[in-house]
């Protein structure tokens, strides 16, 4: 993804939680730069209160939008008007539509009608509909939690880091490893099941076989796909393929955890580091 890319932020502070504002920013930062920040909510409302220092913080201009009635949502109006306005400016290149309201859908098809690269973000309540709109969409509550069980892990190493000098602190560290590591085991497996590729596109049975399919028509005459010619073809498939929804923070040893491809690395003259990586189907 070109990082000069410049993108539009607009964010449906009704669907949108403040606690999110972070990784909606650095998600943008990197696919390119934030030219516009934009967020839409009635300003008045209390329950809109916990943003106004994250707005602040992160130079986030809110746009104020009464609602006019009961029952109908306004900000979603007004965050397609301007939407237009700025793909008629031609200012862009990109728009990251933050919402998990179906409402935008037609939205981001027009967006992408007109060449526009849309990043899209919301929860995993998301309707499919949204999610397979945008050129890419990223679920902020599983990216969300895993941050915060990265940091709980970091937190819980440095406690331990005492008691390594003793003994008793050794093994207890041991104990902790093994359990942690089986309850790692345990809960990627949970999260797996769980992920949007079960809830939302296809079962993690199916999704094997997508990737296998993928691989299989895209492969050279011996059977073998680049790893990154790989990534690039899930993630025109499947707009909401990210391998932090499966417990993983890389692609390779996500691929390689599924089972069904025989791995070939190859090292570079510089260093002899290995640097490519390529996968052909186990038959």
């Amino acid at each position: 993804m070109d990082k000069d890319l410049k993108i539009a932020i607009l964010i449906d502070a009704d669907n949108i939680s403040d606690k999110y504002v972070k990784i909606i920013l650095d998600e943008t930062a990197s696919k390119g730069v934030a030219t516009y920040k934009r967020i839409y909510g009635d300003w008045t409302s209390p329950k809109l209160g916990s943003w106004k220092q994250v707005l602040l913080e992160n130079s986030i201009i809110p746009i104020q939008q009464y609602s006019y009635t009961t029952g109908k949502n306004a900000t979603d109006s007004a965050m397609i008007i301007d939407a237009m306005d700025i793909l008629y400016s031609e200012n862009v290149d990109g728009f990251c539509i933050a919402s998990s309201d179906s409402d935008f859908t037609r939205l981001v098809a027009r967006l992408r009608e007109s060449g526009m690269y849309v990043l899209g973000m919301g929860e995993s309540k998301t309707p499919l509909p949204f999610v397979t709109a945008c050129n890419e969409f990223k679920y902020l509550d599983l990216l969300l939690n895993a941050i915060l069980k990265e940091e709980k892990a970091e937190a819980a190493a440095a406690a331990k880091e005492p008691e390594a000098a003793s003994a008793s602190g050794k093994k207890k560290a041991a104990d902790g490893s093994a359990a942690a590591a089986s309850a790692k085991s345990k809960k990627s497996a949970k999260e797996a099941k769980d992920s949007p590729a079960s809830r939302n596109s296809l079962s993690l049975k199916k999704f094997k076989k997508e990737v296998r399919s993928i691989a299989e028509s895209c492969s050279d005459d011996d059977g073998w796909i680049f790893s990154g010619e790989l990534r690039n073809q899930l993630a025109k498939r499947f707009p909401d393929f990210d391998v932090r929804n499966f417990g993983h923070s890389k692609f390779t040893p996500f691929i390689e955890s599924l089972g069904i491809f025989e791995v070939r690395r190859e090292a570079t003259t510089a260093g002899n580091r290995v640097k490519l990586v390529y996968f052909r189907c186990k038959n």
